[in-house]
């Protein structure tokens, strides 16, 4: 009996403490993310109301360029350094990556680069979120924790779902594991961050789709057809990402003629090609895709863009570009799979993100907050299947493979450090050496 008293006096102080630290975690995160979508709507409408901006999109990428090489090489890293650091403690994340990410973003915003923001928003939550550990000097297993508490408040309140920013903060670490050390705070996090932003006057855009078939032996078996594309197409955009960013660094040391050379080339693709639908975050294409059918290359056009913009340099995230490339490529494949256009749109919006940022459970709840709880079952489907076959590639390069995926591959390693000649069928599975190779995100 005493031990069932103390061992309840424990769980009462660590719930305590836990929810009250992740309460000022996600009032900060979410209001710097009700900031940040607030300056965002603003570029957007900025830029669309000038558009000639884009040709000045070659001097924002130096400008931001210059300011990490100058003020932001210590933070350069992004997402994969957070969860570099997650893995293996070294060193506090600095405060500054939150406001050189904040600005960076919006000004790739602003001159019509094509990137994302939850990036933005997973980076301002986990800074934030590390002076608390900082602050109370915190062990290295807390530390972690209050990370993961802080990409979930960012993702959360970024795109209005607060059960897929809960999981994701704890599912995006490693491929094959999720750490429930931190479920507690990562749920309450990500709901009082959603709620922030909502008071703050943060409006989501709404989703809607409107015929959601049965799920008969033909339709379950389009769905499989359907995932397995989604995830090939996850596989070529990092994988495209990834070898633009080599090439580059490669090629030109002096960071920021990077994106300067990006910004160049699409200014110029835009301003020829009339491709003004493939920049920015793209949330009315989005929209339509779930409304009626688009023009079949829309989802390349987009890829294309993006790994551009992204493998250059500029600043922001790939889950948003992810959502439009799925959901343009679902609205392209439903006529051939005999599939309502809404449908499969809505299907590709959330299984391309599964299959690039290995989360399919996070992305399975994302699309039932999204578009209802009806499409769950066909959702859990898609991002499987786009998971499975996206295979050892991602965004993230910085997330650990923690058990076999699709081929045995040496376990304990990141994605950065596995390369094709290392996947043979007869790999070792035992834990290999870690790297903090960051990538530039």
């Amino acid at each position: 009996m005493r031990q069932h008293h103390i061992f309840t006096n424990n769980s009462f102080l660590y719930l305590v403490r836990w929810l009250f630290l992740a309460f000022l975690i996600a009032i900060l995160s979410g209001s710097a993310s009700a900031l940040f979508l607030f300056a965002l709507e603003w570029a957007t409408t900025t830029r669309i109301s000038h558009r000639g901006l884009i040709w000045l999109l070659p001097v924002a990428g130096f400008t931001v360029g210059w300011l990490y090489l100058r003020f932001g090489s210590a933070v350069e890293g992004g997402n994969n350094l957070i969860i570099e650091e997650i893995h293996h403690p070294r060193q506090h994340i600095q405060l500054r990556m939150a406001p050189l990410v904040f600005c960076g973003t919006v000004i790739s915003h602003l001159f019509g680069a094509s990137v994302g923001r939850e990036g933005s928003a997973v980076q301002m939550g986990a800074s934030i979120a590390d002076q608390f550990a900082r602050l109370f000097r915190m062990s290295s297993d807390s530390r972690r924790i209050v990370l993961m508490t802080g990409i979930s408040a960012g993702f959360s309140s970024v795109f209005g779902t607060p059960l897929a920013g809960a999981i994701f903060g704890l599912e995006v670490l490693s491929i094959g594991r999720i750490n429930c050390n931190a479920i507690l705070p990562c749920i309450f996090a990500a709901i009082v961050a959603d709620r922030t932003g909502i008071l703050w006057g943060v409006h989501h855009t709404h989703y809607a789709v409107s015929l959601i078939p049965s799920l008969t032996p033909r339709v379950l078996a389009a769905i499989v057809i359907a995932g397995g594309l989604f995830g090939l197409t996850a596989q070529v955009f990092a994988n495209s990402t990834h070898a633009i960013n080599a090439v580059m660094k490669k090629h030109i040391a002096y960071a920021p003629l990077r994106p300067f050379i990006g910004g160049i080339v699409v200014a110029t693709a835009v301003m020829v090609s009339g491709g003004d639908r493939y920049i920015g975050l793209g949330i009315p294409v989005i929209v339509d895709a779930l409304q009626h059918p688009l023009a079949p290359w829309d989802f390349a056009c987009k890829l294309v863009y993006t790994v551009i913009s992204l493998g250059t340099g500029f600043k922001g995230g790939e889950v948003t570009p992810l959502f439009y490339i799925g959901a343009t490529l679902g609205n392209a494949l439903a006529p051939l799979l005999h599939l309502p256009v809404g449908f499969l749109a809505a299907l590709g919006f959330v299984a391309l993100f599964a299959g690039a940022a290995n989360t399919p459970i996070a992305s399975t709840l994302m699309a039932i907050e999204l578009f209802g709880a009806g499409i769950g079952i066909s959702a859990a489907l898609a991002c499987a299947v786009a998971w499975l076959v996206s295979g050892y590639t991602g965004i993230y390069r910085s997330q650990r493979i923690d058990n076999i995926k699709c081929a045995a591959v040496p376990l304990g390693g990141t994605l950065a450090t596995l390369s094709p000649r290392k996947r043979a069928p007869d790999a070792p599975s035992r834990p290999a050496v870690n790297s903090s190779e960051g990538e530039n995100k």
